[in-house]
């Protein structure tokens, strides 16, 4: 998961380590592995840990393959990469569109499809992509970061359609504004804070844990008939 890795993914995998599951965890920054992996280990379950920069496709499959040496098999796959710029589409450079894209979509696209030729296969399948209310709300200043949210619920929706007869259940789990170490900062700004949350019909910004429990529901047999969806953990943002 290069360049992004939240306080409610990492308790994603506690949490679906503490079911019982056998992790392996994927970054381009070994520290926040390592801190993971205790951190897990601490829960009183084990996570491994693979460092790797998922931007081209060919070390996508290689990490795909990689996985299933270790683990065997693929039952559950999550895919949380993304990064923002928050600038106008007017001062949007090239540079920043293309690796934005390629960060938040492209590496959507080239591990759900290695992932899911094996989970095919196989005949059995959850996974669960992270999207975001940016991917319906025409948020300002928020262009490739939107247009890749977007891009990524249309990916989950075809993903499912196509796997669906195969026992691959695809998902997409979509916070709207969740307190995070990403989000601190913007959060510290003067009002920032309060205009956001008078967005929100539940009066509060959400929390990492219970975005991290969403992921686990869908992650799970309690979700097997549950295929092609986006889960809004908004508080009510995108109702309007």
């Amino acid at each position: 998961m290069p360049r992004a890795c939240v306080r409610w993914l990492e308790l994603g995998f506690v949490s679906l380590a503490g079911l019982g599951a056998r992790v392996l965890a994927v970054d381009v920054d070994e520290a926040r592995l390592m801190r993971l992996r205790q951190q897990i280990r601490d829960a009183g379950a084990d996570c491994e840990v693979l460092t790797a920069d998922l931007t081209e496709p060919e070390t996508c499959r290689r990490v795909v393959r990689e996985a299933m040496r270790r683990l065997e098999s693929i039952q559950v796959f999550l895919h949380a990469i993304a990064r923002n710029s928050r600038l106008p589409v007017l001062d949007v450079g090239d540079d920043t569109w293309s690796d934005l894209v390629t960060l938040n979509l492209s590496t959507a696209y080239w591990t759900g499809q290695a992932v899911g030729r094996e989970m095919c296969a196989a005949g059995y399948g959850r996974m669960v992509f992270v999207s975001s209310v940016s991917g319906l709300l025409a948020h300002a200043n928020h262009a490739p970061y939107a247009v890749t949210k977007g891009g990524l619920n249309q990916l989950v929706r075809v993903m499912a359609r196509e796997w669906a007869r195969n026992g691959v259940t695809v998902n997409a789990v979509a916070p709207g504004y969740i307190e995070t170490g990403l989000t601190r900062d913007y959060l510290a700004q003067p009002e920032v804070r309060a205009s956001l949350t008078g967005l929100i019909p539940a009066g509060r910004l959400g929390t990492a844990a219970e975005v991290a429990d969403a992921v686990a529901f869908l992650a799970s047999d309690r979700a097997a008939f549950i295929t092609g969806h986006i889960l809004y953990v908004d508080g009510g943002r995108t109702l309007g």
